[in-house]
């Protein structure tokens, strides 16, 4: 069929206008848009923070490479990814500086340690602020509307992680060490406080710090008490040498922890020691999301390295923030915050809807152990 030619002057105006203003919208340059994230890129903990800056700039790409369109017009997405070095007072300079750099929104911090101080300026701005990795219930009880996680709380962690192992390990007698941060001291307590109420006898509570590699002197005073286990409060960095050490001296006790223990890194950190741990993970196990295999490949084929663990997290925050974009027609910061409550978005990590606070509706608690030093899943356990 041959096609029908019309010239221009006979065309109505308001067909022109039409054909103009489509033109100039493809013509038009994209409006740069940045999405914060903040992690710590440096230190003991830089392979965790690393992993999940890579997340949001694999989400990032994806979305720039299928195009955006928000309230009419074009936008590209732009990471402004910074460093907080696992550190407090580093973190709120950093939040300061994300704020100023006019980000519509921020995925991090990735510890309670710095995600709690940094959450004030965050809230002052009216800058959405997501979690993909602070598990402290603090985090999101201080009343501020800019606070969301996406991953479960302590609160559903330590008791995850005391009941399996009562029940499934028959731990009689437990001791405890927290390495003094807000991450680890909250994760111990509310596996403390799960752990008696199940009849399990805590002989022992002491403390360290986040920077230390010695644990020798206390090990061996746990030793002399004999428990059944040792709960760690702390992360991979420390959680590994301390886990390599009671195995040196001998002990048997199991070794309890957390998430951020729970990584990839940690037969490395541990050597053959990691079989002897048993960790829980607040969120899914990566093998039992949805498309987590298809994640893992195309996160393979572009970092050229395995997921740590909150990779997916921080992926799927981004998209969440987008939506929230997009559901509210702006890029306005406010009105951004605005659509967060009423978030219902599916994605790598399963369905993540908000309750008042910002936690997850839904929360998931994984657990798992290493065989030749391989992360294996032993339970997955929905609150």
């Amino acid at each position: 069929m041959q096609s029908l030619k019309f010239p221009l002057h006979t065309l109505p105006l308001a067909l022109l206008s039409a054909f103009a203003c489509a033109a100039s919208a493809q013509s038009a340059a994209p409006v740069v848009v940045k999405i914060g994230h903040a992690a710590a890129l440096t230190g003991g903990i830089a392979h965790v923070g690393k992993d999940s800056e890579n997340g949001a700039r694999l989400a990032i790409e994806e979305i720039n490479a299928k195009g955006l369109t928000i309230g009419g017009k074009p936008v590209r997405l732009e990471l402004d990814s910074q460093d907080d070095a696992g550190d407090p007072r580093t973190a709120t300079q950093i939040a300061q500086k994300l704020v100023d750099d006019n980000v519509v929104a921020v995925v991090g911090h990735l510890t309670s340690g710095t995600s709690i101080p940094a959450s004030r300026i965050y809230n002052d701005a009216n800058v959405v602020q997501i979690s993909p990795g602070a598990t402290n219930p603090a985090f999101t009880l201080q009343g501020y509307k800019t606070t969301y996680r996406v991953v479960g709380t302590d609160a559903q962690q330590g008791p995850a992680l005391a009941a399996y192992a009562a029940k499934q390990l028959g731990v009689k007698m437990v001791a405890v060490l927290d390495d003094s941060t807000a991450y680890g001291q909250g994760l111990a307590t509310e596996f403390e406080k799960s752990a008696k109420s199940l009849g399990i006898k805590v002989v022992a509570h002491e403390a360290t710090n986040d920077k230390a590699v010695d644990f020798r002197a206390v090990l061996t005073k746990f030793k002399g008490l004999n428990p059944d286990a040792i709960m760690y409060g702390g992360m991979d960095a420390t959680g590994g040498p301390l886990a390599k050490q009671a195995r040196q001296l001998g002990i048997r006790a199991r070794i309890l922890a957390g998430d951020s223990v729970c990584t990839e890194e940690l037969p490395k950190l541990a050597g053959d020691a990691a079989a002897n741990v048993v960790c829980s993970q607040a969120g899914i196990a990566l093998e039992k999301m949805p498309t987590g295999a298809q994640f893992v490949a195309k996160y393979s084929k572009r970092f050229n390295v395995p997921v740590q663990i909150t990779a997916p997290f921080s992926y799927d925050s981004v998209y969440i923030i987008v939506d929230a974009m997009k559901r509210a027609n702006s890029t306005d910061r406010a009105k951004v915050l605005a659509a967060m409550p009423s978030t219902d978005y599916k994605g790598i990590i399963g369905e993540t809807a908000f309750d008042s606070h910002g936690d997850l509706r839904h929360g998931v608690i994984s657990l798992f152990t290493y065989k030749a030093n391989n992360k294996t899943v032993l339970d997955i356990v929905r609150m």
